[in-house]
C-alpha cells in the first residue's frame, strides 16, 4: 500500500537526498504496517520521534508500535523543538 512519510526539522536529514526538498517521501509499505515499522528503516533515534501524526491526528507513544497505517495515509513526524 502507498503512504506518504513527512519528516520535519532535523529529521529531514534521515530522508534520501531527493526527498529533503519538500520533506516528503512516497512509500510502498506492507498492508497494516505500523508507525514503528515504517520509521525503523530510516534509523531515526527514538528520542527524536517526538510528535507523530497520521492524517493530522496525534498518535501517542504507547500506540506507535500497534497503530496500523492505511492506504493513502500521511505519516508526519517532528523532533522535540525548543523555542520561546
Amino acid at each position: 500500500m502507498r503512504i506518504t512519510l513527512k519528516l520535519y526539522a532535523t529529521l529531514s536529514d534521515y530522508l534520501p537526498v531527493e526527498a529533503r526538498k519538500d520533506n516528503r517521501l512516497m512509500l510502498e509499505v506492507a498492508p497494516g504496517a505500523t508507525v514503528h515499522q515504517v520509521v525503523r528503516p530510516y534509523g531515526l533515534p527514538e528520542k527524536l520521534v517526538h510528535l507523530v501524526l497520521i492524517n493530522g491526528v496525534f498518535v501517542p507513544p504507547s500506540q506507535r508500535a500497534t497503530q496500523p497505517l492505511r492506504e493513502g495515509d500521511t505519516l508526519a513526524i517532528w523532533p522535540p523543538i525548543a523555542g520561546g
